[in-house]
């Protein structure tokens, strides 16, 4: 592959509601009560916003915890959608921001989307696209 063509294929592009090209997609998982801070710092680094929800976690650390202190099963799970240009930067506000160097304290991956269906460019992108359209 040229470096033309790995640029080309790096570019967003929006068609139908259908968003192609390359964004990448932080996932981060930390007990409960501590996703708000961590999605601040995120935001402050470039994050457009994030999305969360509660899950509980099971294994071997919710029954001995790290140096014996019970580990709750509680959990929130972020999900930040970035460009690839702005990832490691709301990478690093995220493991900062949680502490996830420290081993027990949760954990964040990063992983590359192909296609996205529902997101907007954000305020300037909703004259661009124009006003649905009806079928009545």
């Amino acid at each position: 592959m040229t470096a033309k063509m790995g640029e080309k294929d790096n570019v967003n592009r929006l068609e139908g509601g259908i968003m192609t090209g390359r964004l990448d997609l932080v996932f981060c998982i930390v007990q409960r009560g501590r996703a708000d801070k961590i999605i601040k710092n995120a935001m402050k680094a470039g994050a457009g916003g994030a999305t969360t929800w509660f899950a509980r976690g099971s294994g071997i650390r919710e029954k001995l915890g790290l140096l014996g202190i019970a580990i709750s099963p509680e959990k929130e799970v972020m999900m930040i959608v970035t460009p690839p240009e702005l990832t490691e930067k709301v990478f690093a506000a995220i493991v900062s921001a949680g502490k996830l160097d420290v081993p027990g304290q949760g954990l964040a991956f990063v992983t590359e989307i192909k296609q996205l269906a529902g997101i907007f460019g954000g305020p300037d992108a909703i004259e661009e696209e124009g006003e649905p359209s009806s079928d009545t």
